[in-house]
């Protein structure tokens, strides 16, 4: 069951011309969300930061403005049925939504921490990298590389090896009582889940530093953890760095109080 131009599609295809952009050239722009108990309405859904994001990228890509009555219509429709949420609008403003169900280890991750791979290769560095468009060709490749060197995650770089984000996500890195997450001059996705955790720890009164992860910085964190809007936080144990392995705590302030971002 998916979405598209207004109508619920009970199939698992999509036609589409083929000389759709869309189908072409990757262009579309798209946002991720994780509808909780079932409401778009719910705070952390988030459900107008996502409509601003994909309404900011449309106006600078100057594309045509999809009909939001019926993307909502389609997310209210498919949020009864999944808890997370892909919606895309192509070029000439149609909308497409489909829906999945959570990482069944989820759980499990959030507890017990992933292992991650440094994409160093020049091929995985991220087109538009503040902008959430269909090509996400690069993604893709360092986080199936990463899957293929026995990680669950890909941390993708700069020209100067400096970190950025992940395959997935945003970075979070902790040390000497402060959290610490890349710039966004550093070229990353300013993500919704970021600016949640953000608004997070200043409110509970934590100190957090954007900056740029040079090598020399990333590798004096005790901590690393990475966010976006389905898994919420998830804390890396292992980072799989040139020849190196990097070992980070499980364990930093989140975890050992039980601190939540609500």
């Amino acid at each position: 069951m998916f979405w598209y131009c207004g109508e619920q599609i009970n199939s698992e295809h999509l036609q589409l011309n083929i000389t759709d952009p869309g189908l072409c050239y990757g262009a579309t722009v798209f946002t991720t969300m994780r509808v909780y108990d079932n409401l778009l309405t719910h705070p952390l859904t988030s459900w107008q930061a996502h409509c601003r994001r994909l309404k900011t990228t449309i106006e600078t890509f100057n594309w045509q403005q999809p009909n939001w009555q019926s993307l909502e219509r389609g997310a209210q429709l498919l949020s009864q049925y999944f808890p997370i949420l892909r919606m895309a609008i192509f070029p000439d403003g149609r909308e497409w939504i489909i829906g999945r169900d959570l990482p069944l280890d989820l759980k499990e991750r959030q507890t017990d921490g992933i292992t991650a791979w440094v994409a160093q290769d020049a091929i995985y560095i991220r087109e538009l990298p503040q902008y959430k468009t269909g090509n996400y060709l690069s993604a893709y490749l360092a986080r199936n590389q990463a899957l293929n060197s026995n990680a669950q995650e890909a941390i993708l770089i700069d020209a100067h090896g400096n970190w950025l984000e992940t395959s997935t996500g945003n970075l979070w890195g902790w040390k000497d009582n402060c959290w610490y997450t890349p710039s966004l001059d550093s070229g990353i996705l300013p993500g919704i889940a970021r600016s949640r955790w953000l608004n997070f720890f200043h409110n509970h009164n934590l100190q957090v530093i954007e900056n740029i992860w040079t090598p020399e910085f990333f590798q004096t964190l005790k901590a690393l953890s990475y966010s976006n809007c389905v898994i919420d936080l998830i804390p890396i144990k292992t980072v799989f760095y040139a020849e190196t392995k990097i070992n980070y705590q499980i364990q930093h302030p989140l975890a050992t109080n039980n601190l939540k971002c609500d």
